[in-house]
């Protein structure tokens, strides 16, 4: 499982011959001026929520691959009245194919598209290959429910967001961690905004002295799980 960090809180997923991207703001953040959009791989487009620096690139880049929308079912509905394709989840569903499963768990925060349209709850998913698991938090609070997830999942790679104020932040994180159990974070939703800087290298060690790893990528890296 080749996992690619594209900004913010987007990730390019590979899985075999198959292209998973999850919430695509790029071409709106300034961070990312370094990543072509047009080169993009796409065959599945999952979304944790409605808000615009999670979905201003989906249309564009689905339109171009032809790629699957797959997010809770106000969402899908969104996208399939503009003529895209869709899968409709809800929490506690899996959207299942012969290379991957993705099961779409709670969040905790609020989803609306930048129209005003409501964007149904928010949500994160478990993206589970033949021989690897990683957890894709979304933006949420630290919640409880993360316990659930161990219960029906090995996770070998978390991603979770770090940045504070919209979201939780790195001492929540590093519980999310614990509640998951999973020791190796890729951490996301930072420093795109003012309200969400951090001291990255002031992160990383929180993390050491609790005996896990936070990983963070720069824009446009790879890495392997």
């Amino acid at each position: 499982m080749d996992i690619t960090f594209f900004g913010h809180a987007c990730f390019g997923i590979e899985i075999g011959d198959k292209n998973i991207l999850i919430d695509p703001f790029i071409s709106g953040n300034p961070l990312a001026s370094n990543i072509d959009i047009d080169t993009i791989k796409a065959d599945y487009i999952l979304l944790t929520h409605a808000h615009q620096d999670h979905v201003l690139d989906v249309e564009v880049i689905a339109e171009r691959t032809g790629a699957i929308v797959v997010s809770n079912f106000e969402i899908a509905m969104y996208y399939n009245a503009k003529g895209f394709k869709i899968h409709p989840l809800n929490h506690g569903g899996t959207f299942k194919k012969a290379s991957f499963s993705a099961k779409f768990v709670n969040a905790i925060h609020t989803s609306s598209f930048a129209d005003g349209t409501y964007g149904g709850q928010p949500g994160g998913f478990v993206i589970s290959s033949k021989d690897k698991t990683v957890y894709v938090a979304g933006d949420t609070a630290l919640t409880m429910d993360m316990k659930l997830i161990p219960l029906t999942h090995t996770i070998n790679c978390a991603i979770l967001p770090i940045g504070d104020n919209f979201t939780m932040g790195v001492e929540d994180a590093i519980i999310a961690s614990d509640f998951v159990k999973c020791n190796t974070v890729i951490g996301c939703h930072f420093n795109t905004f003012p309200p969400i800087e951090i001291d990255k290298e002031e992160a990383k060690s929180m993390f050491l002295l609790k005996g896990k790893e936070l990983k963070i990528l720069e824009i446009g890296n790879t890495i392997s799980i």
